[in-house]
């Protein structure tokens, strides 16, 4: 069996080529950045090619410390309301290795 070319729209993170998550799959992703002791963030830019450059808009600072997901998914429709032609995606750092434990899109 030939390896299939993926026919789909722009991929931005590892979940982009997964179908898109489900509200409870999201509210999961983050509920795991969180157990993990990883620290939300939440950011967003203009679709086209600034989506895949390395730099995207912070909404707000990351939310240190923050252990409430509901908390996380109230920033991430906040921006999303703000900027509802633009890519959103959350960000989870890990501080003790001091890089991202995780990343993705919520609002394609």
């Amino acid at each position: 069996m030939a390896v299939q070319v993926y026919k789909s729209t722009q991929k931005y993170e590892t979940f982009s080529y997964l179908p898109p998550m489900t509200a409870e799959q999201v509210r999961r992703q983050i509920a795991y950045s969180i157990a993990q002791g990883w620290n939300p963030a939440v950011e967003h830019t203009e679709k086209g090619t600034a989506a895949t450059s390395n730099f995207w808009y912070m909404w707000k600072l990351p939310l240190f410390g923050e252990q409430s997901v509901d908390a996380v998914l109230a920033e991430v429709e906040a921006c999303h309301r703000e900027f509802p032609n633009h890519l959103v995606r959350v960000i989870a750092y890990d501080n003790y290795s001091q890089s991202q434990g995780m990343s993705f899109v919520v609002y394609r």
